[in-house]
């Protein structure tokens, strides 16, 4: 047995004793759903890619405001392109109503008073548009029809609408969630980097004259306190938006931070609680003035600090994604589950962890490159059809560099699978960690199979760290080498349609060129020196530590292996 399986053998006994727990949390592994999968994945849109589908439509109906006559009640409709609506109707099961004489573009809310669309409403839509004798949306469902010139252009149904969420035509949205478009920016530049190699670059902050808004899962770093503190006290509006009940709970370290930080001038919210919109907030990125920053890591010092993760990070510039960033933090801030820290301060009960404090080779510098494009991505919104798009339609290379993948029949694997069908090379570096190494090595194992099986140049691995990190947290992917996806979103189920996720999309060969090279040098794995091969006494360290583990409380090792799954 090799030294890492002889580890999780001692762990895992440890956790059997103590009654055994299941991966849970918002990176958790979710067996997918192969009826789930995209039947066809050039059906699905490219982000802002034009297709026939682009054509006006209908994309969402909330009938069941929580409000008296269910005031409130509204339709959207997307016009990709500027359209004068005055020879347009929309209708139900009922009749129809002709829409005003004006001229729209982008994604359009059409209601009867729209001072009361329900709180969060606008920051879904580009334009609220004043209906007179606005059908009057049935709870029990029916459907909505979209029309021009009395000639149907699209519908939609639904059954049942459960009070305060909106229907999509696949879902019901809970209240307050976002129903945002991906946003993509045209050419610029951008500061790539990788952790460990590099502790995550704060000098955003340092420059900035106006705002930061920092968007992140669990927030424990010294460093990056220090920073916002700093830009407190020059003046700076500092705002703090964290999950309220990550996996395993809040720990002592996050709410000194979080202390430190209110008392510092900082404003801080929790993001959760029951009538939460998503599962987790798990997005990790931070906008100051006209720059912003998006990453793979929490903000820790194993992640922010360099400590131990390796990790994927982008510095931004440009108007279009700084906004997009900012739209999505706006949202979240002011959202119904978003609540000050201190309202839940006395509810909390810190949990006790120790820091990472590792210290690593830099091997591969911080770059500024020019990029053709950049497209801000959030899930649950569209993530997901966006990234299956880009994956499955690769037309050379996948590359894909993630702690877990959640199956080989989730969507995103699936389109991988699918690049490698029409001849790609793909790719798969999953994380050898104690807590993944199991579940990762299964999928491993069926990845190769489906390759062998069916003549695919495809390959699946787990990284081997060496001395060059402690353990594998990004979730990077990169195609033909010109496009790089970073940010929050695992390749599960959870992480696409349950929780707040950010990523980036950035496309140029320069910095494609940037995420291959980081990726090919874990994939060849090892230190660089032994060939891979890891010195016996760094098992055998490792195996006297496992026995060590045995001994400490059940709370300590549930919070261990829960909260590290879910990253």
């Amino acid at each position: 047995m090799s030294g890492a399986r002889t580890l999780a053998a001692v762990v895992l006994l440890c956790l059997a004793v103590t009654a055994g727990v299941g991966a849970t949390g918002p990176d958790a592994a979710v067996p997918g759903d192969p009826d789930a999968t995209p039947d066809g994945f050039d059906a699905v849109r490219p982000p802002n890619e034009s297709t026939e589908t682009d054509a006006p439509r209908l994309v969402a109906v909330f009938p069941n405001p929580v409000a008296e006559g269910d005031a409130g009640e509204h339709v959207v409709a997307s016009f990709p392109e500027p359209t004068a609506i005055g020879s347009w109707t929309v209708g139900d099961d009922d009749g129809t109503t002709s829409l005003p004489n004006v001229t729209v573009s982008g994604r359009i809310a059409f209601t009867a008073n729209p001072a009361a669309l329900p709180p969060g409403a606008n920051a879904s839509v580009d334009r609220v548009v004043a209906v007179e004798d606005f059908p009057q949306l049935a709870n029990a469902g029916e459907r909505v029809a979209l029309a021009r010139n009395g000639s149907r252009v699209d519908t939609l149904a639904y059954e049942d609408a459960p009070e305060a969420e909106r229907w999509t035509g696949t879902a019901w949205v809970p209240r307050g969630a976002t129903d945002l478009d991906p946003a993509r920016g045209g050419p610029g530049r951008v500061r790539a980097f990788v952790t460990p190699d590099s502790a995550v670059p704060l000098d955003s902050i340092a420059a900035a004259d106006d705002r930061v808004l920092l968007a992140g899962y669990t927030f424990t770093s010294d460093r990056v306190t220090d920073a916002l503190l700093a830009a407190a006290d020059r003046g700076v509006s500092v705002r703090v938006l964290v999950d309220d009940a990550p996996v395993g709970g809040l720990s002592a370290r996050e709410v000194a931070a979080l202390d430190r930080l209110q008392a510092g001038g900082v404003s801080v919210r929790l993001l959760g609680g029951e009538a939460a919109r998503y599962d987790y907030h798990h997005a990790k990125y931070l906008v100051a003035d006209g720059r912003a920053l998006v990453l793979t890591e929490n903000w820790k010092p194993s992640g922010t600090g360099g400590h131990a993760n390796r990790g994927w990070g982008v510095v931004l510039n440009g108007s279009e994604p700084v906004a997009a960033l900012n739209r999505t933090f706006h949202a979240d801030w002011t959202a119904h589950d978003a609540g000050p820290w201190l309202d839940r301060r006395e509810s909390v009960d810190p949990v006790l962890r120790e820091p990472a404090a590792g210290s690593y080779p830099t091997r591969l510098q911080p770059a500024t490159v020019p990029v053709d494009s950049t497209t801000v991505l959030v899930a649950p919104d569209n993530a997901e059809d966006s990234l299956v798009s880009l994956v499955a339609g690769a037309e050379s290379s996948v590359r894909v560099e993630q702690m877990s993948v959640g199956g080989v029949d989730t969507p995103l694997v699936q389109a991988a699978i699918a690049a490698a069908r029409n001849g790609s090379r793909v790719r798969f570096l999953l994380s050898s960690a104690w807590y993944a190494e199991e579940e990762n090595g299964r999928v491993v194992e069926r990845l190769n199979a489906i390759a062998e099986g069916e003549g695919l140049d495809m390959e699946a691995r787990l990284v081997d760290p060496g001395d060059r990190f402690e353990k594998l947290h990004a979730k990077g992917v990169v195609v033909d080498e010109r496009h790089v996806v970073v940010g929050s979103v695992n390749w599960n189920t959870n992480s696409l349609h349950d929780n707040r996720e950010v990523a980036v999309v950035l496309t140029g060969d320069r910095v494609g060129q940037y995420y291959a090279e980081a990726f090919d040098a874990d994939w060849r794995g090892g230190d660089g020196g032994d060939g891979g091969l890891r010195p016996r006494l760094l098992w055998v360290a490792a195996i006297a530590a496992a026995a060590l583990a045995v001994l400490v409380c059940w709370r300590r090792v549930q919070f261990e292996y829960e909260g590290e799954l879910q990253g």
